[in-house]
C-alpha cells in the first residue's frame, strides 16, 4: 500500500534570493543547452547549479553541487520548514497549440515511501536508460538532496484528498511563480494533523503510476538499497519526494511527441506507400500552400481520424504528405503477436513496430540510442527538419490516452520511449527533500 508523510520541506528564502522565478527550473532532463545558460545567468542561487552544474575547476561537478547547496543552507539562502507539512500545488496553463485555453492541475507533494515495483505499489509505464540513473545516483549520493519532483498519478474519483487539503489549506498561496511557459504554480502548505492523517489514510489504499520521473524514482529505489547495507539506521533514504496528481484531474494533459526519420541508407516514398498500405489506409493531404499549413489543422486532422482508430501522419516533402489510419481488418499479429491487448491498439506502438522497426528497419536497440531517430514536441519543427533534409520523413502523432498509460502501467505493460509528455511539468525547486535536514521529516 502506499505510504505517504508530511515533510519539513526545505525552500527557497524569498527575503535572500527575491523572485522565485529567477531560480526555480524545469525538470533536469528538459534542460537544454540553452535553457542551463539562462538559468545560470538569471541568479546566482539558480537552482541549475545544483541539478545541471557547468563542469568547475575541481571536475567534479556532484562534489561541487553538494558545496554549493551546503554553502545556501549556512547563508540561508534555502530554508527549512518549521514543522512537518503536505503541500497543495495547482497550475494553471494555456493548452499549448490553442491560444486563449487554459485548464489547471492539482496536486500535492508529500514523501512517499519507497516500493520497489514488484510490490504491486508504485507501477512504471516506460523504460529507462543506465545512463541518465548513473547521473543521478551521483548526485543524490553528493547531496542527500530531492531537488525535483517525482511525477505520481492515483484515482481518486471522489476527489477525497483534494477536498480534505482545500478545506485546510490558508489562502493566499505560500508560494507563486509564472515560469518561462507562462505556466502559474502556486503552492500552499497544510500543517494540520487531522488534515495529514485522513490524506495519509486515503492514500493507503491506493496505487501508483509513474507519470514523469522513471529514473530518478528508481535512482533513489538504488540508493536506499545501498544505504541499507551502509547505515541500516539511515531509514531516510527509504523516501522520495513526490507530486500526487489524481487521474480524474481536468487539468490532466498529454501531449504528443512526433517521430523525425534520418539518416536512413536508403528511403523511397512510393516504396514505403506501397508497404504500409498493407496496414494503413493511405489519405494524401494536399495543401495550396504548404508552407502555410497552421498545426492546428494538422492536429484537427489528426484527432478526427484517432476517434475512429490509430491513425498519424506521415511527411517527407511537399506532395509526400498522408494520414494513415489503422485497416480495421488488417491481420497484425505476425508482428504484435508478443505484445498484450493493451498495446496493440496504441499509435506509439504500432508506428515503432509495423513502421520504424518492420519496413524501416530502425531496430528496438537503435530506437533506444536515437541513432535514426529524434522526438520533436512542435509539429512545425518536425516538418521543418524534413524540409531541410535534415532529415528523410517525419512522422506527426496524436497523444497517447491517459486511461492508456493507466491501465497498462497497472497491468505491467511498458509503452514505447517517449510515448508520454505530460504537460506541463513540474518545477524543480519550489519544495526540497533533504536528508540530513537537522529538523527531520
Amino acid at each position: 500500500m502506499a505510504e505517504i508523510y508530511p515533510f519539513r520541506a526545505l525552500h527557497y528564502n524569498l527575503a535572500a534570493v527575491g523572485d522565485l522565478s529567477k531560480v526555480t527550473t524545469q525538470p533536469y532532463d528538459k534542460i537544454s543547452p540553452e535553457m542551463q545558460a539562462r538559468y545560470y545567468e538569471a541568479h546566482p542561487a539558480n537552482l541549475v547549479r545544483l541539478i545541471l552544474r557547468r563542469r568547475g575547476v575541481t571536475g567534479n561537478v556532484y562534489l561541487e553541487a553538494a558545496q554549493t547547496f551546503q554553502n545556501w543552507i549556512s547563508d540561508r539562502t534555502l530554508i527549512s520548514e518549521p514543522e512537518p507539512c503536505l503541500y497543495p500545488y495547482t497550475q494553471d496553463y494555456e493548452v499549448p497549440g490553442r491560444p486563449g485555453e487554459r485548464r489547471r492541475r492539482w496536486g500535492f507533494i508529500a514523501l512517499l515511501r519507497l516500493a520497489d515495483y514488484s510490490q504491486g505499489v508504485v507501477h512504471r509505464h516506460e523504460e529507462t536508460l543506465s545512463g541518465p540513473k548513473a547521473d543521478r545516483l551521483e548526485l543524490l549520493k553528493a547531496t542527500r538532496a530531492n531537488f525535483g519532483h517525482i511525477f505520481m498519478l492515483y484515482s481518486d474519483p471522489a476527489g477525497e484528498a483534494e477536498k480534505a487539503l482545500r478545506q485546510a489549506t490558508a489562502m493566499p498561496s505560500w508560494q507563486q511563480v509564472t515560469d518561462e511557459f507562462g505556466t502559474v504554480h502556486r503552492l500552499g502548505r497544510v500543517g494540520d494533523p487531522a488534515a495529514i492523517e485522513r490524506v495519509v489514510e486515503i492514500m493507503h489504499g491506493k496505487k501508483l503510476v509513474i507519470a514523469d520521473g522513471h529514473h530518478r524514482y528508481e535512482t533513489s529505489l538504488t540508493y536506499a538499497q545501498q544505504r541499507k547495507l551502509e547505515a541500516p539506521q539511515d531509514d531516510l533514504a527509504g523516501y522520495v519526494m513526490a507530486t500526487f496528481v489524481p487521474l480524474e484531474s481536468e487539468g490532466l494533459l498529454i501531449l504528443p511527441t512526433h517521430r523525425v526519420v534520418h539518416s536512413l541508407d536508403h528511403f523511397d516514398w512510393n516504396r514505403f506507400a506501397t508497404a504500409t498500405g498493407a496496414f494503413f489506409e493511405w489519405t494524401p493531404l494536399e495543401f495550396d500552400d504548404l508552407g502555410a499549413v497552421e498545426a492546428s489543422k494538422l492536429q484537427t486532422i489528426l484527432e478526427t481520424s484517432g476517434r475512429e482508430g490509430p491513425s498519424f501522419i506521415a511527411f517527407a516533402g511537399e506532395d509526400r504528405f498522408a494520414l494513415l489510419s489503422l485497416r480495421h481488418h488488417a491481420d497484425l499479429s505476425p508482428w504484435l503477436s508478443d505484445l498484450p491487448a493493451g498495446l496493440r491498439s496504441l499509435d506509439a506502438v504500432l508506428l515503432h513496430r509495423l513502421v520504424l522497426e518492420n519496413l524501416l528497419g530502425i531496430d528496438r536497440q537503435a530506437v533506444r540510442e536515437q541513432k535514426n531517430l529524434r522526438y520533436v514536441r512542435e509539429i512545425e519543427l518536425a516538418m521543418e527538419e524534413v524540409r531541410r533534409r535534415r532529415a528523410q520523413i517525419c512522422f506527426l502523432m496524436n497523444p497517447t490516452p491517459v486511461t492508456a498509460v493507466w491501465e497498462n502501467a497497472l497491468a505491467g505493460h511498458v509503452l514505447p520511449q517517449k510515448s508520454t509528455d505530460f504537460y506541463p511539468k513540474l518545477l524543480s525547486g519550489l519544495t526540497l527533500y533533504w536528508m540530513d535536514n537537522p529538523s527531520g521529516m
